[in-house]
């Protein structure tokens, strides 16, 4: 059977010609009918400005001292006569109220010089004080300013308000606040960023580079039966270079790559997040094959009933479960691959988690040394060094630095260089940085009296002495006692990067920070405020190897870390019983350390005078002044033996009152003395 065409299709298109679609409707039509429906109300309005009259009546009118003001147009042989109020109702009767507060009358002249000729004649003879002004025009163009001029401005200012509801304009209005924000990278657009410059991160790289090979070459895959990732979630600390690897997708791909970050997605608009999300995809699959990268996605992705709002409609939930449904629901997104980054994992909905909507997760850590090296090197780039300069040094004297933090510390020995007039950056330049950015600006004028000194000396003087002989304690490299930041002093470590800590190494690093209590207790009887960063740090140590470790005596191999990140709401996961006893353990194990570290001071209480007599002498004492006190270490560290074999010559620079003139590396957070 032949299938036929409705009789009224062709009309349609008859009706709409091109295309056979009507014509786009446009929004500043309905503006303009706006703006003209407002001047006409005053077109329509009931409302007289002024009353035309005969010469007679004019004359009558002057002569009984009714008008106060009289303008004359010379161009148009006409004038303008004002009423005074008390007259108003007397001359013009029912058109007084009408005319608003200043009545007026219009006459026809024969001319202005027979006009001023004839005023003058009258204002003599009736003895009237009357205020006569000659104009040019006829006045037409003030009285349409006045009438239609708050009108113009309202239109203007409803215009203006509604493109800036818009975001920016546009034809779509405030409208348009439900579209996507989105910023579109394609082949065309220039982005410098490129794989080349992300140093480290060698398998997150090699995951992203996975995915956009996929979408440049599909067949290569899907001939196996494999399917294109719907999702991958980048997670790690912040600085790492999450955001720095989707730059260097959009530089490297060849498809079009959507950016944005999770607020642009929030709005005070109800509904709006899901309206944007719905356009954001919709776009996308306009662009298919295509990327689509979400910054920050825990600004929307946060589990969902646990936000602040307990039980209220949050815009954020409907956010979310529309980027749940474009993700994976009914409709179909091939080709359409949504890339995130956040330092927030476990806050995130577990639905946002699932295969089938971020497929991976790729983990961004912190740079070990080979990646410190090779960030290095990418941010020495444009930087002017010189020959004493060792991205090996560098990057063992960095341990936990992010990719930000060596970007900071590179540019930081920049201006250091540029500041003392030099015309290269040295070592030493790189060496001031890390001083200054770990431990904060040094404050040489702050003032101390001569017993704060001594109590300063003989505490970090206690840190110095436990460290060299502890086995597992952090090996030192300097102690000063030169206020930096909000600490009086402060103790640099060389650290050893482990991937496990046994329980030794833990009770070592404990005995070693409460070596600058110990040493005020036991020498001048007396403790002072200056440990509390070193107590606050033992005490989370030792509840976490308590509570989460299983490493006390009372609580072996028992552990309450929930590494889901759901917590355990209001309630410990433990009795109270169970909470007296980890108090206790926690008590005893820093109580143990403390004796500890009081008998090994007292054992070497000689060379710990010494040590801090030295260090208030040349506020600043380095690893080789503890090794002519102690003699030496009886342990070194792969990191001790680097380090010194990488030395800048202190022996050349021999000036003690400075320790900007000394080599120090960075891993310890500076010891406080008084907060």
């Amino acid at each position: 059977m032949e299938n036929k065409e409705p009789s009224n299709r062709p009309d349609n298109k008859n009706k709409f010609p091109v295309g056979g679609k009507p014509p786009k409707f446009r929004l500043d039509w309905l503006y303009l009918l706006i703006g003209l429906s407002l001047i006409g109300l005053y077109f329509t309005r009931d409302i007289q400005t002024s009353k035309d009259v005969s010469w007679t009546e004019f004359e009558k009118i002057l002569s009984g001292n009714n008008i106060n003001k009289i303008v004359v147009y010379t161009d148009a042989d006409k004038l303008d006569a004002y009423i005074k109020k008390d007259s108003a109702n007397a001359v013009l009767k029912e058109d007084a109220e009408k005319m608003g507060d200043m009545p007026k009358i219009s006459v026809n002249i024969p001319s202005a010089a027979k006009f001023s000729d004839y005023i003058e004649k009258v204002k003599t003879e009736k003895n009237l004080r009357i205020d006569v002004i000659y104009e040019k025009g006829d006045g037409t163009l003030s009285r349409i300013l006045w009438f239609f001029g708050p009108t113009v401005l309202l239109v203007a200012l409803w215009f203006y308000m509604m493109r800036r509801m818009a975001g920016g304009g546009g034809a779509g209005g405030m409208f348009s606040v439900g579209k996507s924000k989105a910023q579109l990278f394609d082949k065309d657009s220039k982005v410098k960023v490129t794989f080349k410059d992300v140093a480290g991160l060698a398998e997150a790289k090699q995951e992203i580079q996975e995915i956009v090979e996929f979408l440049k070459n599909p067949g290569r895959y899907t001939e196996l039966g494999g399917k294109i990732p719907k999702g991958a979630l980048l997670v790690g600390p912040p600085g790492t270079g999450k955001t720095l690897l989707a730059k260097a997708v959009a530089g490297e791909a060849n498809v079009p790559f959507f950016s944005l970050s999770g607020s642009d997605f929030v709005e005070m608009f109800v509904g709006v997040g899901a309206s944007r999300v719905r356009d954001l995809f919709r776009q996308a699959k306009e662009k298919s094959p295509c990327i689509i990268f979400i910054d920050e996605i825990d600004a929307v992705g946060r589990a969902r009933g646990k936000n602040i709002n307990m039980g209220a409609n949050d815009e954020r939930e409907s956010t979310l479960n529309q980027l749940l449904t474009e993700m994976d629901g009914f409709g179909t997104n091939s080709g359409i691959i949504v890339l995130a980054a956040t330092n927030r994992a476990d806050i995130l909905d577990k639905a946002l988690l699932r295969a089938g909507r971020f497929d991976r997760q790729i983990y961004v850590e912190l740079p070990d040394l080979n990646d410190r090296k090779e960030i290095f090197a990418v941010h020495l780039r444009p930087i002017k060094i010189d020959e004493s300069v060792d991205t090996e040094l560098l990057a063992r004297q960095t341990p936990g630095f992010s990719g930000a933090d060596i970007a900071n510390v590179c540019n930081e020995a920049a201006l250091i260089a540029a500041r003392n007039g030099k015309k290269v950056v040295a070592k030493q330049d790189f060496m001031n940085a890390v001083d200054r950015i770990v431990g904060g600006l040094e404050k040489r004028n702050k003032i101390t009296t001569d017993a704060e000194k001594r109590s300063i000396a003989l505490h970090e003087a206690g840190h110095a002495t436990l460290s060299w002989f502890l086995e597992h304690a952090h090996p030192l490299v300097k102690v000063t006692i030169v206020p930096r930041g909000k600490a009086l002093g402060a103790a640099w470590y060389l650290p050893e990067e482990r991937q496990i800590t046994t329980k030794e190494q833990m009770f070592d690093e404990m005995c070693a920070t409460l070596g600058g209590r110990a040493a005020e207790d036991l020498v001048l009887g007396r403790i002072s405020s200056g440990a509390m960063n070193d107590l606050e740090r033992v005490t989370k140590q030792a509840f976490y190897m308590v509570a989460y470790l299983g490493m006390s005596e009372k609580l072996p191999n028992i552990c309450y870390y929930d590494s889901s990140g759901q917590d355990y709401g209001f309630t410990k996961p433990y009795s109270e019983e169970t909470s007296r006893i980890i108090d206790s353990e926690v008590s005893r194990i820093i109580n143990e350390q403390y004796e500890r570290a009081k008998r090994i001071l007292d054992e070497h209480k000689e060379g710990h005078q010494r040590l801090a007599d030295v260090l208030i002498e040349r506020e600043v004492i380095y690893a080789e002044d503890l090794e002519k006190i102690f003699g030496k270490r009886p342990w070194t560290s792969r990191s001790e033996e680097i380090f010194a074999s990488a030395k800048t010559g202190n022996e050349a620079e021999n000036d003690p009152e400075s320790e900007n003139n000394r080599t120090i590396p960075e891993g310890a957070v500076p010891t406080d003395v008084c907060k």
